[in-house]
């Protein structure tokens, strides 16, 4: 009888076999569905909408959550038609909802249907029950990934200037470059407060995201625009989605303390959500907020949206959600639906929806552990502050590729846009060694004077000198009158900046050691004079990119000098010879292919160059494409130094001039390119020596034998290299001019200046707890170079041995202290060589008068002892036949002549030989 003609016995019947299928001793639910919703078509047809109401309602309590998407679809939207029909709006629209709402494998024209029938009841709704802005379901809001920026929307570029990167919307959170820009603002917070860092101490926010510390309360500055919140739309039909008129919702709680200063009587809690349904602007005042006309979306897709506000009170600001409207597609773009509720019109529906953003899931506590628990995130609800200085940094002239070692001259401009004065500008960087702004306080021009520098565009300053001299020009300087050691840095000037005013001041660059692609992070600090103020500091974050090509390769090593200082000159601690190779590894850069080396400079505390041994004899010291130029200097103590002991820092720097013109490597930039590499290199060697230090009271006596032979072979000699090299482009020629370092340690050493590549550990061993290391004691070898002992006398010696057969020649013997502690020190006359080589030639010799001396010298100190050498014969004879020991004094404790025995043999000098002619013949 299911089949009657009769709609009505037809669907009484349907709904009785349903009832049997259910009440079966095995339940049949599937066929239950199914005849209950044949009873629910044929009850419409027979004009029963509440018994088909009915029978579909029942029909969906089996279908839903079965993943029967299409059935549900059918089901959904035949109770929408039924419940608005029989005057029900509001269960009608929630039908509707949940056919745009879950995941829809209707065509797109069916799903455009469906939308259109949607905003038809949705529209009866809102007019029924009077609410202006109901809750809409689409698009969809992805909550989580909401993010906001707040700050100025900074100039990218005027002109030749290159603004500052800083932070964006538009670039993606990495939380290892989050912890490098933290760490860069706490050393400048710590160089501002004294050294140290406040307890207090929160690092600047201006971007947040679902992954960044959104705990505490953002701060905004007011009349600062603007305050961005980029919210994620995803259009889950197959049918565009056209939204207008859309803009953020929000409540305001106004400062009562500002609100009390300026006389503003207003209300203390304001929202734009009650202006917005009543269609007007009256919070214009407190809030601008914008507006975006049109905003499409196209099928299945996902768009961002960015919405701004612009404070003009302080107080509490709290972002509740989007408004907008939403319109239904094109009538012409969808087929004709006769039996639908809308006809040829277009239906736009305003509305609102709530930005739900849940903190990070808790597990501190038990509780939180059992239980699902999420805290706080507070990224839209800001505190407006008072007003604050804003800066913005521009670079002029900045280059993206340098040589290795390349000098570059860029200017960098700082403006204040806002209406406070701002101070205490600083800059810290990942590579501080990379640039330099000069120390104009101490007397170095920012902008080199020299004429010869004017005229050549030079970086460096220069001065007029004679070619080819091989002598060194030394000046003698503080460590002070460099720029800072530390990797924060001071800008010049940076004292007070007015609103409105801007500075423009110079930047050297030097091109990194090591070839490649280099990040450089530059992070700005300035503060406002009001220290009461709920943000303390601002910061400009920059990021660039400099690709490094390789230049020069130097190569130094240093040896001691086996010649004998002649009389007149510094004999205090003898000479070192150092050599240097400078090869043209420059394969990349075809422009470049010969390098001048200009200028060998040497910069240290304790030693300097003094000549150069083998200057070129041109002009200077040309290096074309893979050739290598070798050079040769003296170095000697410096002769300042002990002058200046009882000072601070003193460096003393020698030029080397290789060409016609002197560049003074003490003054900027050279000089503080070589105080930020040494500062560098003496940090990682502290760092790395810091866990290996032990008490100075717990040392043994090993140990203090090997600080003192280690501080005999010391030499702490930097080796700076200036070339230039000439490049011609668009047929104008260019001077490309740098400098590389190397520093030499200690003597019989080599240094490179080609940064070592550090290599990944694949594999790293497990060390397990043994027995303690035996103390140190440093070998014979190293204990005999102690002292340095030379022997000065004439090498040609005529004598008349007809009328005197003894000849008595003076011999000097020069003695030089190499260590920095005092030293105890035996000269033997009476010792023979063991030598077979020259033993024939130290016979019928020897030394007459004292024949053994015990003294002792004091760091660095030199002594001459007048000998007497006494030949019964003509001939050539070996006069170095004494024997030098020495033993260094321990806690200032000197030996005595029964310790003598503790003492090691030096190391010799080499054959010292003597030529005896007879005059009489």
């Amino acid at each position: 009888m299911t089949s009657e003609d009769s709609d009505l016995r037809s669907a009484l019947m349907l709904e009785q076999a349903a009832h049997c299928f259910i009440n079966m001793r095995t339940r049949m639910l599937r066929k239950f569905a199914f005849h209950m919703i044949l009873a629910g078509h044929r009850f419409s047809k027979a004009g029963q909408k509440r018994h088909a109401l009915r029978c579909y309602c029942q029909a969906m309590q089996v279908y839903k959550g079965r993943s029967w998407s299409l059935a549900e679809d059918h089901i959904n939207f035949t109770v929408g038609r039924q419940s608005f029909t029989l005057g029900r709006p509001e269960k009608a629209a929630q039908a509707f909802k949940q056919i745009l709402t879950n995941d829809s494998r209707q065509t797109a024209a069916q799903q455009g249907a469906f939308l259109r029938e949607y905003l038809y009841v949705y529209k009866t709704v809102i007019s029924r029950s009077g609410v202006r802005l109901p809750q809409l379901p689409l698009p969809c809001i992805h909550g989580a990934a909401t993010r906001v920026y707040f700050g100025h929307e900074r100039r990218l570029a005027e002109g030749e200037k290159q603004a500052a990167t800083h932070v964006s919307l538009d670039q993606e959170y990495d939380a290892e470059q989050a912890a490098m820009w933290c760490k860069l603002e706490e050393q400048l917070v710590a160089a501002a407060n004294r050294g140290v860092v406040p307890a207090n101490f929160q690092p600047s926010q201006c971007y947040l995201n679902s992954q960044t510390d959104n705990l505490r309360h953002p701060l905004v500055v007011v009349e600062e625009p603007v305050v961005v919140v980029e919210v994620v739309f995803r259009n889950p039909l197959k049918v565009p989605l056209a939204l207008s008129r859309l803009s953020l919702v929000w409540r305001f709680t106004r400062d009562t303390h500002a609100a009390a200063a300026t006389e503003d009587a207003g209300e203390e809690l304001v929202s734009n959500q009650d202006t917005l349904e009543q269609e007007s602007r009256q919070t214009d005042d407190v809030l601008t907020t914008e507006t975006i006309l049109d905003f499409h979306l196209a099928p299945e897709e996902t768009k961002m949206a960015r919405l701004r506000l612009l404070p003009h009170r302080t107080g509490c600001l709290s972002i509740t959600g989007v408004v907008y409207d939403l319109a239904a597609a094109s009538p012409a773009e969808t087929p004709d639906d006769d039996d639908g509720l809308l006809k040829a019109e277009t239906i736009i529906v305003s509305g609102k929806q709530d930005l739900k953003i849940r903190g990070p899931r808790l597990n501190h506590t038990k509780e939180d552990k059992m239980f699902v628990r999420y805290g706080p995130d507070r990224r839209l609800e800001p505190i407006v502050t008072p007003p604050m200085p804003l800066m913005e940094v521009f670079f002029l002239q900045f280059p993206t590729a340098l040589l290795c070692g390349e000098i570059r001259k860029a200017y960098v401009e700082f403006c204040n846009v806002s209406g406070v004065s701002l101070c205490g500008l600083r800059v810290a960087s990942t590579h501080p060694e990379f640039f330099t702004f000069g120390n104009p306080s101490a007397g170095t021009p920012l902008t080199p004077l020299s004429p010869a520098s004017a005229e050549n565009f030079s970086a460096y300053k220069t001065l007029a000198a004679a070619p080819g001299s091989g002598a060194a020009c030394e000046t003698l300087v503080s460590a002070d009158d460099f720029g800072p050691t530390s990797d924060m840095v001071d800008v010049p000037g940076g004292g007070t900046l007015e609103p409105g005013h801007s500075v423009q001041l110079p930047l050297w660059l030097r091109g990194p050691d090591q070839e490649g692609v280099h990040e450089i992070n530059f992070l700005f600090y300035y503060e406002s004079p009001d220290k009461r103020s709920k943000i303390s500091h601002r910061v400009v974050r920059h990021s660039v990119f400099i690709c490094a090509s390789r230049s020069l390769s130097v190569q130094a090593s240093a040896h001691a000098s086996a010649i004998p200082p002649q009389r007149g000159q510094d004999q205090d601690g003898g000479s070192t010879l150092v050599f240097v190779d400078v090869e043209n590894i420059n394969t990349s850069d075809a422009a470049v292919r010969e390098f001048h080396i200009v200028q060998v400079s040497s910069g240290s505390q304790h030693w300097s160059l003094s000549k150069c041994i083998n200057p070129a004899k041109d002009k200077d010291c040309k290096v074309s494409s893979k050739e290598r130029a070798k050079l040769c200097f003296r170095a000697a103590p410096c002769k300042a130094r002990r002058a200046s002991l009882d000072r601070a820092e003193m460096f003393t720097f020698a030029d080397v001039n290789l060409s016609d013109e002197r560049i003074v490597s003490s003054a900027t930039p050279c000089g503080d390119f070589f105080c930020c590499r040494r500062t560098s290199k003496a940090c990682r060697a502290d760092a790395c020596s810091s866990g290996s230090r032990t008490p100075s009271g717990g040392r043994s006596l090993g140990e203090d034998l090997v600080r003192v032979v280690n501080e005999c072979d010391r030499l702490d000699l930097n080796i700076i290299v200036i070339w230039k090299a000439y490049v011609v482009e668009d047929s104008k020629q260019l001077i490309l001019e740098g400098q590389l370092h190397v520093a030499l340690q200690a003597v019989g050493e080599e240094a490179t200046s080609l940064a070592p590549k550090q290599d990944t550990q694949e594999m790293v061993l497990l060390k397990f707890k043994s027995d303690p290391p035996p103390p140190a004691v440093p070998p014979s070898t190293q204990l005999s170079r102690l002292i340095k002992s030379n022997l000065r006398y004439s090498e040609t010696y005529a004598h008349d041995f007809a009328h005197d057969s003894v000849c008595v020649v003076p011999v000097c013997l020069v003695l030089s202290n190499c260590c920095r502690t005092d030293v105890d020190i035996t000269v033997d006359l009476r010792h023979k060589t063991t030598s077979s080589e020259w033993s024939e030639c130290a016979c019928s010799f020897t030394w007459v008068g004292q024949t053994r001396y015990r003294l002792a010298l004091c760091p660095r100190q030199t002594r001459d002892l007048e000998l007497q050498a006494c030949f019964l014969m003509p001939g050539v004879y070996n006069i170095n036949t004494h024997a030098v020991c020495a033993a260094p004094c321990l806690n200032g404790h000197h030996r005595d002549a029964a310790d003598a025995q503790t003492e090691v043999v030096q190391h010799g000098a080499g054959p010292a030989l003597i030529v005896i002619n007879d005059s009489s013949q």
